[in-house]
Formats: C-alpha cells, structure tokens, sequence
C-alpha cells in the first residue's frame, strides 16, 4: 500500500487526513476519549503513511486538542506530520480573544506552531464579524512569528458568500463540505472551481456525509453492485480523491479496519472510471427521489413572521427519508421543539412562498413534515 501524497509548497500532505472529531469514546460521554483505542489508531495511520491530522477547540467538548497533543508527544510524532487546528469564531468577542484562545490551543498541542491554522466553520455573517474585530492582522502576526505556517478557513454557507470570503484574503487553504451527494450545496462543485482557479488548495470534510454514505438505502447498493467493486464508504472518498485540487480528504477513523478500507482507496489511481462516473449520477437521481421537499437550506425564507425554523424543519423530515432516519429524525425534532416554534402556528402569510428561489410550497410542506415528524 503506498499512500498518494499532494505537493503543497514542496511538502508532501497524505491524501487521505484524520479528522479528530468522531474519536472512540466511554459511556457515550463524547468528552471521554477511548485513549487507548484512539491511540492505537492514530499510530496504524500514521504508520501506513497519514501525514495530515485535523482537529479544533471544540472537538469532543474541548478535549480533542489535549488528546492529540498528549499522544503526539509520547509518540515523538509531532515532527513527523502536518498538524492542523481551527479557531472558533464565534467565541471571539474581542481582539484578545484571538490571543488568548490560540495560546491556549497551543498549550493543549504541545508545540510551538501549527502547519495549518483555520477560522472555524465560516458564514458570511461571522467572517465579517471576524474583519471588523482585525483577524487578518492576527492571522499575519501569527505567519510572520513562525507560529502559524498556513492559513485557511473552514466553511458552512452558501456559494456567494463562499466567493467573497475566498478573495478577501491571500489564503493558502481552505477547507469545505463536498461528497459525490452535495455537489450543489454550500460551496459545492462551483465552489471548488473557483478555489482551483485562485490556486488554492482544498481539505475535503464530510466526504461521507457523517457516515451516511457508507450505508446508502438498498436501491444505492444494489446499482453499486453494477458498477464497481469498492466498498460504499471508498466509492465516497474516491470522489473527492479524484479531483485535483484537493490536498486532503478527512475521515473521522476509529476502527483498524476502517483504516484499512480507507487508506487502501487513497493509496489507489483516484481517477474516474465511466461506470464510477455513472454511479455517481444515478445514485443522485435515487436521493432525489426520495427527498420529501426540494429545500437547499438557502434560508431565504427566515426569519419567518411567527420564527418556524423553516430549513431546520424541512431538514429533519428529508433525512428521514434520504437515510433512513425515521425515528432519529423525530427524535431530533421533539427536542427542536423544546425550544424551537412549532409549525402548527404557521399563519400562512405566503412570505417564505413569495421569496423561496425553489417556488416550494413551504406552508404545505410544513403540516406534512409536522404531520410525520410528531408520530
């Protein structure tokens, strides 16, 4: 097995990255990590050729840094691979914010730098947030010290605020949701051209959809069958694999055999066959079916009049039946509405209908989802 590598500025960053974020844990409390079965996992990476570890502050409830740091240092590891953190926006109020969290983010790490450093989970709203605070004096203080050597930003919007936040600044990376199923959403495909065209490189997450990917529904599988011999979970790498603008591609591993399994379709050819190709289109069409409303989570429709999370909403009763998910779904939604207004108290004002760039019948949509989803 021989592990494909990108040439980043004349370093050599493993195809295939760990993301930190879905460590075995006891009991179910995602604070404890499993160390010993996380440990060994991250040494079977490492040791087949993973270069690339991710992790941020809020990880496993602030616990994944120390973990990574701690297991670094007793493993004498932290030379031998490219170390990646994020700072989390939204816990920035003021400029000594950025100081202080960094600080502390290095103390858990255990070293003096970082090879990548990212703004946390970016929409328009808290990048511009973040501009008017100074982060970009920041981000150059923390290149021009040697404590930082890359800076990138992490991503969770829509593609226009995706072009302006990419070309207002010389970044070296910036890392977003792409899998062969949201080729459409957030930044998506087009987000990953104009990335390819400025010259900056891509991290891939949720190459897998949080898994999902990797137990499609049955009619997935049985046209999978047809086409290609790779396991669900390769067929989901091996699309992000296959684009050349992509330095990493992060999987959450926490078995040998899911390293196994995942290091093998990165050490592969990551070009496309026709068939692979084909797959990809037609496993679209099957999701698509089964989606219940065509929603994309644009959020055009907020703040609604009575304040029904419209997106939220619709987003349960889809994942229902896109994965699957009925009885996590309405689990998520009776805690949605604990807190969250029902969509019983819709007064069909026509506002979300009137601007809706899909033309949905949102207050059909949301008695039918309430309908289901409160079973």
């Amino acid at each position: 097995m021989i592990m494909r590598y990108f040439d980043f500025k004349g370093e050599k960053i493993s195809r295939l990255g760990f993301g930190c974020m879905r460590f075995k844990t006891i009991d179910g409390d995602n604070s404890k990590i499993d160390k010993v079965e996380s440990a060994k996992i991250l040494k079977e990476a490492i040791g087949k050729g993973l270069t690339y570890i991710d992790t941020a502050y809020p990880y496993h409830e602030k616990m994944s840094e120390k973990f990574v740091g701690e297991f670094l240092e007793e493993n004498n590891l932290r030379d031998k691979i490219y170390l990646a953190s994020k700072l989390p926006c939204w816990l920035i109020k003021e400029k000594e914010d950025f100081y202080r969290i960094f600080s502390e983010q290095l103390e858990k790490l255990r070293t003096d730098y970082l090879d990548f450093y990212l703004l946390h989970s970016l929409d328009i709203k808290r990048f511009r947030q973040m501009v008017d605070l100074g982060v970009f004096d920041f981000v150059d203080e923390l290149k021009e010290k040697g404590l930082v050597k890359n800076i990138g930003f992490s991503f969770h919007d829509e593609y226009e605020a995706f072009e302006e936040i990419i070309k207002a600044y010389d970044w070296d990376f910036c890392q977003i949701q792409l899998n062969y199923l949201d080729i459409n959403l957030q930044a998506g495909m087009k987000g990953y051209d104009l990335a390819k065209k400025m010259g900056i490189p891509l991290v891939i997450m949720e190459p897998v959809k949080g898994g999902r990917l990797a137990n499609p529904p049955i009619e997935v599988r049985e046209i999978m069958a047809k086409f290609t011999y790779l396991s669900p979970a390769q067929l989901a790498l091996k699309f992000p694999l296959s684009l050349d603008n992509v330095m990493t591609v992060l999987s959450g591993m926490n078995t040998s055999d899911q390293v196994a399994e995942n290091m093998a379709i990165a050490s592969a050819d990551p070009s496309l066959s026709e068939k692979e190709r084909e797959f990809y289109d037609k496993a679209r069409e099957i999701y698509k079916k089964r989606e219940k409303i065509a929603c994309t989570a644009c959020e055009y429709c907020l703040p609604c009049t009575v304040e029904i999370n419209i997106p939220k909403v619709f987003s349960m009763w889809n994942k229902a039946f896109l994965y699957d998910e009925a009885d996590i779904s309405k689990k998520s939604y009776e805690e949605y509405l604990k807190d969250g207004v029902n969509p019983e108290t819709c007064i069909e004002c026509g506002k979300c209908e009137n601007i809706c760039p899909q033309s949905l019948e949102i207050i059909e949509g949301l008695k039918e989802a309430n309908e289901f989803l409160s079973k």
